[in-house]
């Protein structure tokens, strides 16, 4: 496989045609080895459509959805970054490069060690890599102005929006299966919170949430 036609085609077929136009995260999706976080047995896969299986029954996010969140975060330089579910660490790898920090928290620790090793092959060192339960660990007055969910919630919970700066940005994906939407929750002066829908999507949800319960008479 000619990796570098690959990549040019995921960016040019998939990621453009989906509305991501941003020129700083096309090009931190270029110039971000994204075959380094797929699983050695998925290698041919790593620039296809699709969502590509890991361990632990989860899931790398297609191309183009990974493409989207990153635009409509619109991270700046200066941006402090919290990421809820690091993965392989590709997400957190592209989020390093347009911020001035991460911290990323995961549940499982093979993901964590993963991702520690991919970003240090890459020497991206403003990252930090917490592992835990995102719903029950951030209970410190760190504020972010970037949030990013990388997993779903089947109805939209707040635990997160108090780690939010004024005027930041919270990604999140909301529903169950065969349908949910994606938002961005952007805080203003201080304590209102805007909602925007994005797109529909699919995500495996956030390990430890509950589904809501359906009563019947």
């Amino acid at each position: 496989m000619d990796i570098e036609q690959a990549r040019f085609n995921m960016i040019e077929q998939q990621i453009r045609p989906w509305d991501v136009l941003d020129f700083n995260v096309l090009k931190i999706i270029e110039k971000t080895p994204r075959e380094l976080f797929v699983p050695s047995q998925h290698q041919k896969l790593a620039f296809s459509d699709l969502e590509i299986p890991l361990q632990n029954g989860q899931w790398m996010m297609a191309p183009k959805v990974e493409a989207r969140m990153l635009q409509a975060l619109q991270v700046q330089s200066g941006d402090e970054i919290l990421e809820i579910g690091t993965g392989t660490g590709f997400i957190t790898a592209c989020l390093a490069k347009l911020g001035t920090h991460v911290d990323s928290i995961e549940f499982h620790a093979e993901f964590s060690n993963q991702a520690q090793s991919n970003l240090d092959k890459l020497e991206i060192n403003n990252v930090n890599l917490l592992l835990g339960d995102a719903l029950t660990t951030f209970n410190h007055d760190k504020k972010y102005a970037v949030i990013a969910v990388t997993a779903s919630m089947p109805v939209y919970l707040d635990v997160f929006e108090k780690l939010l700066t004024d005027n930041g940005r919270m990604f999140v994906v909301v529903g169950k299966k065969p349908i949910m939407q994606a938002q961005l929750i952007t805080k203003i002066d201080g304590q209102d919170l805007y909602q925007t829908k994005l797109f529909e999507t699919n995500l495996e949800p956030l390990i430890g949430i509950k589904e809501p319960q359906n009563f019947q008479l």
